[in-house]
Formats: structure tokens, sequence, C-alpha cells
């Protein structure tokens, strides 16, 4: 019953104030986050700036990566009327500074905050004082904010994020709402009327897979989790498995290739977490592989499924606008694996006629699915196809 009565209130709240927000992140949000590799000690204004010029010159916001967002460890406290107070020894010049630099170099700006009292990383979290952050986040013309959940012991998940999306909608500034609360209220369900995205699972690690410290996995068994989540993404609101680990020095180049890859397959926010100012020539052509991207963006909007499994060896299918499909094919073993391509007896759903095939990664075309042919997939790797008529 409770449930009940504040999905009532979601609809209710969405229609008074929403109008602003109803066209953002109608395709995956795609940008870069400070967080996995400089975590909270290393982020300051001198890292951000610098990773803004490097999303430039890089020619990553060519291939249309666009928001530069501060995690966590930039606030300290709040003055007399609750306004919160940024860390002025890593950003003496404030963030109104820092969000005028980004934006002046034709990207957004993103920020973090949590619903707790204080952040993950034990900095004022904004419980009680949502009001004041959203007037805060206007003023410096935020574009994104990471909404958190650590310390919020007794609160309501529904209840705390439809409280903060009413006073972003009230402040009036535009700004995409992430949600991370882990999937731990099965945020799917719900979520679609609260913010644009929401975390489906424990964070993510730069490792193959397995877990670290007992709350990081593995891309891996990240990817295994995303299964059946299909039905609740589309444009406007997306599952999120967390942001990318590619470039990071816990995964091989195979490895974050397929990492990158399913990512794409899955229509996830792409948010790097890498460091763009020093990356090698083989990750930038992971990063910004344009065939890819494509696949991620696609109009129509819909998450890839697992239609063939063997244990080590799957297959995953992503329908795209005009009935193209992706299809890719994924090995996680640690030798090369062999397989006949058979299209008409792959179980790919809605499957009709003859197509054409273009292998992504190589970006070469063969000839057509009535051809049967012998694939070698890399270990811990992926091959990728598009099929379009």
């Amino acid at each position: 019953m409770i449930k009940k009565i504040l999905f009532a209130c979601l609809i209710l709240s969405s229609n008074l104030y929403g109008q602003k927000f109803q066209d953002l992140a109608l395709t995956p949000p795609m940008g870069w986050n400070s967080w996995n590799h400089f975590e909270c000690d290393d982020v300051n204004e001198k890292v951000i700036m610098d990773m803004a010029d490097a999303m430039v010159s890089s020619g990553m916001k060519d291939a249309g990566y666009e928001y530069i967002n501060i995690d966590d460890c930039w606030q300290v406290g709040r003055d007399a009327k609750g306004k919160i107070i940024v860390d002025s020894i890593k950003f003496p010049n404030g963030i109104k500074h820092l969000s005028d630099y980004i934006h002046s170099k034709g990207l957004k700006f993103g920020l973090y905050s949590d619903a707790g009292t204080h952040t993950c990383g034990g900095r004022p979290g904004s419980k009680n004082y949502e009001k004041q952050d959203a007037e805060s986040y206007a003023e410096w013309a935020v574009d994104y904010l990471k909404y958190d959940w650590c310390n919020t012991e007794g609160q309501e998940p529904i209840e705390s994020y439809t409280l903060m999306r009413d006073e972003l909608y009230k402040a009036g500034y535009p700004i995409v709402f992430s949600i991370c609360d882990w999937g731990a209220s099965e945020t799917w369900k719900w979520a679609s009327d609260v913010g644009h995205l929401w975390r489906t699972t424990l964070d993510i690690a730069d490792r193959w897979d397995g877990t670290r410290w007992g709350n990081q996995l593995g891309w891996v068994n990240i990817l295994e989790l995303q299964v059946g989540l299909e039905k609740y993404a589309g444009p406007g609101h997306w599952n999120d498995p967390d942001m990318l680990e590619v470039g990071n020095k816990g995964l091989s180049i195979n490895e974050a290739r397929a990492h990158f890859t399913m990512w794409c397959v899955l229509a996830a926010p792409l948010i790097t977490g890498n460091d763009l100012s020093n990356m090698s020539k083989e990750i930038k052509e992971i990063l910004t592989n344009k065939e890819l991207i494509a696949i991620n963006q696609d109009a129509l909007g819909k998450q890839g499924f697992k239609i063939y499994d063997e244990g080590n060896f799957e297959i995953w299918q992503k329908p795209l606008s005009n009935g193209d499909m992706a299809i890719c094919f994924l090995n996680l073993e640690s030798e090369d694996k062999d397989f006949t391509v058979h299209w008409g007896k792959i179980n790919i759903k809605d499957y009709t006629g003859t197509y054409k095939v273009q292998n992504l990664w190589k970006n070469k075309k063969t000839k057509d699915t009535n051809e049967t042919f012998s694939l070698k997939i890399p270990a811990r790797d992926v091959v990728i196809f598009k099929l379009h008529q």
C-alpha cells in the first residue's frame, strides 16, 4: 500500500514540475567521472580542467562524450543558511568557475551528492538540505547529478530520490538525475519517473571478474546481473551498470575492448573513469570507436539481451533502428574460441529474411547471413557484427 501511494505521488509531482527535464538523456549519457581513477584524494580543480581539455584534444568530444563529472570529495560543510560549502583547497575558484570553464569547451558539467547525512567519503550529504543544494546546482549550471545512497539509515529510496527530483524541478535548471542506490531497492521497477538512469549493482572495479572488498565487482559479474533488466530501459530512462573501467590498469586490451563493447550492447551510459590526459593509442581507439558508439546511441533505445549461453561463451543481441540488429559473440575463456556461425540457428529474435553483415571492430563487410563461416573469438574478447537489410 505504501509503495502504491508513493507511485501516485511520483506521477503527480512529475506532472507539476518536470517539463524541462523530459527531453534529457534520450540516448545513454556519455562522459567522464573522476572517481575510478582519481577517487577522493587526487581530485581537484586542475585535474577537472585537465580532463575537460583532454576530452576535447583526444577526439572524445567529437566522438560524442560531453559530461565532465566530479564525484565525491568536493564539499566540506554548510554555512549558516545551510548552503553547501566547497572545499577551497581543492577548488580555490569555486564550482561556478569550473562549470563555466567546462561549458566554454562545449562540454557539460556534472556533480555528486548523497541522499543521506554524509556521502560515502564522509562529506556532507543532502539529507534535509535538498532545496538548498538543488538551488546551488541551478546557480552553478550543473547539468548532471549523481546521487548516492550512503549513510541513509531509516530512509526510503523512492521517497528520498523523489524529494530531490522535485527540488531539482523547482530550481528550474534542466539536469540529468543519476540514481545510485546500487539496485538495492530493485530500482529499475520504480525509477523511470524519478531519474534518467539508475545503478543496477554494487560498484565496478578495474578487474575482469570476482570481487574486491566485498562491494566492488568485476565487469563480467556486473554484466550477468543485467540479464532480464532490458525491459526497463529506454529513451530517457536507462539501466546503469556503473562507469567504464577502460584504460585503468586492471584490464588488458582484450578485456577493455570486450567491456566497452558489452556496455554498448547494454545501451549503458558510457561514463569513462580513466585518465583522459594519459591514454594509450589502443585505449583511445576503443573509447572513440564510432561504429560501437553508434550501437550504444541508437535512437531506438533498446538494451541488448543474451540469446545463447554455453557457460564461458555467450551471444548477445541488441535491436537497432530500421530493423537492424547487433549480434555480439563474447568469449569468457582464457583461450581463443572457435565457433561456426550459422545465422539461422542462433535463436536471433525477430530474425527474418537475409541481412548484410558488418564486422564492427574491423569495420569490414562480409557477405550476408546466408553464409555459414568459422569464427575465432580471441580469449577474453568479443567479435560483434551489425546485421542490416
